[in-house]
């Protein structure tokens, strides 16, 4: 006969065990990290936060930041976040950070080289129906416009060019201008998310596809500067990623892949370098979401709502 002081413990200890095996969350899966120099690392996923990866390679846990440690294709374990485009159209969900060898493929497919008679300029998809962002500066002062998109089938680079452009609105004091391809698409086009500009911090990673100087599909990359520059009473993103003509109306990517601004402007000083500024994506989502007040009238280069000047104050005294 078992005394019950000797079962009583076991009994608790047994309750406690399983207690313990419910609340306790099964392993993490191995997962692959690509780094920035070139190195690869391979664990378990321990802990994961906006900044940093924790990853455990059976020696040691490393503590890895995002901006130099990238989760490869496939392998995340949480769903991303379903996302819009500017027209309000589902699209693709943003994947985990990555790096920019990894984004370019994708995203180059909704950058756009954009032609007028007076030069060339960059932009990107913004809907599936042929929705088209660029820089006011690209297209002012002229309505024959064409717009190349890229694609790649079987391995191949394809162009395709749009000759019937229309303008839907324009604003010279952000420098934004919203066009529509009102030929027939030849294939589906792929419109791009946006992010947010004011959740970057200095130092982080970003990325400019475009046309400078008509090179197609040109990708640079930097960091941010400064989110919220003041240039001449507009809000700017400055970031070190080289701009140059050409480039103006493209998009400024964060590593998620998404539209964080549209590049503007540089600083063509002697002897000044990395000096880039961006529309943030909150000014052009401001824009396309009060586009009825900037719609461009055919008949009006100077577009959009005018007000005139106050009246001056008369001397009225004897």
């Amino acid at each position: 006969m078992h005394r019950p002081i000797l079962t009583f413990p076991f009994f608790i200890f047994s309750c406690l065990l399983l207690s313990i095996q419910a609340d306790t969350d099964p392993l993490p899966d191995t997962v692959t990290l690509d780094l920035e120099g070139g190195g690869i690392v391979s664990g378990q996923l321990l802990k994961e936060t906006d900044n940093t990866l924790w990853l455990d390679i059976g020696v040691e846990v490393l503590k890895l930041s995002k901006d130099k440690a990238f989760i490869r294709e496939g392998q995340e374990n949480t769903a991303p976040r379903e996302t819009h485009s500017a027209s309000g159209e589902k699209t693709a969900p943003p994947r985990k950070r990555q790096s920019v060898e990894a984004w370019v493929d994708s995203l180059g497919k909704g950058v756009v080289e954009i032609h007028s008679r007076s030069g060339q300029g960059s932009g990107f998809i913004l809907s599936e129906d042929g929705l088209v962002m660029t820089n006011y500066h690209v297209i002012a002062g002229d309505r024959e416009l064409t717009v190349t998109v890229f694609q790649q089938e079987q391995g191949t680079l394809q162009r395709t060019l749009y000759k019937n452009i229309r303008i839907l609105a324009s604003d010279p004091k952000r420098d934004l201008a919203l066009l529509k391809i009102m030929d027939e698409l030849e294939a589906p086009l792929i419109p791009l998310a946006f992010g947010s500009a004011n959740d970057m911090k200095t130092g982080e990673t970003v990325f400019a596809i475009g046309s400078p100087l008509g090179l197609d599909r040109t990708v640079s990359r930097g960091i941010v500067s400064l989110s919220d520059r003041i240039i001449d009473g507009q809000v700017y993103l400055q970031a070190t990623a080289q701009i140059n003509p050409g480039n103006s109306g493209g998009p400024l990517f964060n590593l998620k892949g998404e539209v964080i601004g549209v590049n503007t402007l540089k600083l063509m000083r002697v002897g000044i370098e990395g000096m880039g500024f961006a529309v943030p994506v909150e000014s052009v989502q401001l824009f396309l979401d009060k586009r009825n007040a900037y719609a461009f009238d055919p008949l009006n280069p100077n577009t959009g709502f005018h007000y005139m000047n106050p009246p001056r104050k008369t001397n009225t005294l004897p």
